[in-house]
C-alpha cells in the first residue's frame, strides 16, 4: 500500500496564559501522531505531519497562525486551545473550506449548524455545566454563585451555567463575579461572592485565578462546594494550590489517565507515554484521543484524502469507539450519551471519583 501525507496545522499557547494546558494537549497529540506514522511506515496509508505554532493564548495570533498554516499547505486545522483562539481559527477555516477538528474549550456557539466544518471530540460547556449543577441540585444546593474570567471563555461558561440552571429548574445564580484573565487580584470577587452566602461556587477561570480565588474564599470561612470546569487543568491547579486543592471538584471530559484497567485508550496512551519524556495528564490524554480520532477520519477518507473527503468522513463519525470511549463528532448541544466525570482532589493531588 502506498504512503501519502496529510498536513495538520495546530495553534496552541506554548507561552503565556494556559501554556501548561496547551503544551500538554499538544504533546499528547504529537505522541499519537508519532505512533501512527510508525505504523503507516510499516503498513502503508496516510502519514500525518503535525505543524504546531505558538499563539500565546491570543486570538489575533491564533487567527494569523491559522491563516499561515493553511497558506503553507495544511489540509486540516486541529486542536486549537482557548475559546477566543478557537473562534478565530474556526472563522479562518470556514472562509477557506478547511475542516476544523477537535478544538479545546470551544464556545458552544461553534456547535450549531452554521459551523458545519467544525468537529468536536470533547463534550460541550453545556454538558459540563449541567453535570455540575445536577450535582448541586442532588445535594439540595440551590444558592449557586459563579466566578468567571472576563473573556470569551468566561462568557461562554456563564451562558452554559445559566442555561443549565434553567433546564434543571434551579434559581439563577445568586452572584456572578468576573475577574481579569490570569489575574490573582480576586479581592473584589471574593467580597461579592461571600456576601451572597452561596451553597456552591462554580468557576470558569485559568489555574492562577482559580487558585487565588480558592485560597482567599476559604479565608472568609467558606467551607462548601468549589467546582470548576475542565479548562482549569488539574496539574496546573495542583502546582498552584498544593495541599490547598483538597476538596476542589473538577469536571473531566476524558477518562482518568492513571486508571489503566478502565479503558483500552488509557492503556494505549500510557504505553505510548512509556517511550517518551512526557508524564500522564488529562490534557495529554485528551490530545492523544483527539489525534487518534483525526487519524480514524483520515483512514475513512481513503487514500490521498481531499478536504471534501475528510469533511464527509468526519460528518459520519457519530459513534466512534476510540478504545472503550465513544466519540460523536456531530453531537447535540447537550449530549446525554457522553459522560462528564466530577472528580474530587485530595490534599496529596490524588483524584477520586
Amino acid at each position: 500500500m502506498a504512503t501519502t501525507k496529510l498536513v495538520v496545522g495546530q495553534s496552541i499557547p506554548m507561552t503565556g496564559a494556559a501554556n501548561e494546558i496547551g503544551m500538554a494537549f499538544a504533546a499528547g497529540a504529537k505522541l499519537f501522531v508519532g505512533a501512527h506514522n510508525e505504523q503507516v511506515g510499516r503498513a502503508g496509508g496516510t502519514v500525518l505531519e503535525l505543524r504546531q505554532l505558538d499563539d500565546g493564548y491570543q486570538a489575533d495570533k491564533a487567527k494569523a497562525n491559522a491563516t499561515k498554516l493553511l497558506a503553507d499547505g495544511a489540509d486540516v486545522l486541529f486542536g486549537f486551545v482557548g475559546t477566543a483562539s478557537t473562534e478565530a481559527g474556526a472563522a479562518v477555516a470556514q472562509q477557506q473550506g478547511a475542516p476544523f477538528f477537535a478544538p479545546f474549550a470551544a464556545a458552544d456557539v461553534l456547535r450549531n449548524k452554521a459551523h458545519g466544518n467544525v468537529f468536536h471530540v470533547r463534550p460541550s460547556m453545556a454538558d459540563e455545566a449541567f453535570a455540575m449543577l445536577r450535582q448541586c441540585s442532588t445535594l439540595g444546593q440551590t444558592r449557586i454563585a459563579v466566578v468567571v474570567d472576563d473573556d470569551a471563555m468566561g462568557r461562554a461558561a456563564l451562558q452554559a451555567i445559566q442555561d443549565a440552571a434553567t433546564e434543571l429548574k434551579l434559581p439563577a445564580p445568586v452572584a456572578v463575579a468576573k475577574v481579569q484573565p490570569g489575574s490573582t487580584q480576586v479581592a473584589e470577587a471574593v467580597a461579592a461572592i461571600a456576601k451572597a452566602q452561596p451553597q456552591a461556587i462554580l468557576q470558569a477561570s485559568l489555574s492562577q485565578t482559580t487558585s487565588a480565588f480558592v485560597r482567599e474564599m476559604r479565608k472568609t470561612g467558606y467551607a462548601s462546594a468549589l467546582m470548576t470546569f475542565s479548562v482549569v487543568g488539574i496539574d496546573p491547579l495542583y502546582t498552584s494550590l498544593g495541599k490547598d486543592i483538597r476538596g476542589v471538584i473538577i469536571s473531566q471530559v476524558v477518562p482518568s489517565p492513571r486508571e489503566t484497567s478502565r479503558t483500552a485508550i488509557v492503556k494505549e496512551y500510557l504505553a505510548a507515554l512509556a517511550d517518551s519524556d512526557q508524564i500522564a495528564s488529562y490534557e495529554g490524554l485528551e490530545g492523544f484521543i483527539a489525534a487518534k480520532s483525526l487519524g480514524e477520519a483520515v483512514r475513512r477518507a481513503g487514500p490521498a484524502p481531499t478536504r471534501a473527503a475528510l469533511l464527509k468522513a468526519m460528518t459520519g463519525m457519530v459513534d466512534y469507539d476510540v478504545g472503550g470511549f465513544r466519540i460523536n463528532l456531530r453531537p447535540p448541544l447537550r449530549d446525554a450519551n457522553r459522560s462528564v466525570d466530577l472528580v474530587y482532589i485530595t490534599a496529596e493531588g490524588r483524584v477520586l471519583r
